[in-house]
């Protein structure tokens, strides 16, 4: 999704389309994943938070929420699950 210029992602096999948030213009994609429906969003580096700092930096970050709420987010390919994830029951 964060390489430069990609309209479309495959997630399991669905095509999904790379937006574009109205205000700050961040990369978006929306898709199924095991009967949930998953938002990514890329990190705003104008933030102030220790992921924002780490986008400032150029890392490449992507946050994930499902019916609202945040639940993981992954940084150059690591994968940090926040306690949503037990919440939402999402599977392991």
């Amino acid at each position: 999704m964060l390489d430069e210029g990609r309209p479309v992602v495959e997630v399991e096999g669905e095509r999904c389309p790379v937006g574009r948030t109205r205000a700050q213009r961040l990369r978006t994609v929306t898709f199924h994943f095991q009967g949930q429906l998953i938002d990514g969003i890329e990190q705003n580096p104008q933030k102030d938070s220790r992921w924002a700092k780490l986008a400032q930096e150029g890392k490449r970050i992507v946050q994930y929420k499902c019916r609202g709420r945040f639940f993981a987010n992954v940084c150059e390919g690591a994968l940090m699950r926040y306690p949503a994830w037990t919440a939402l029951r999402l599977p392991d």
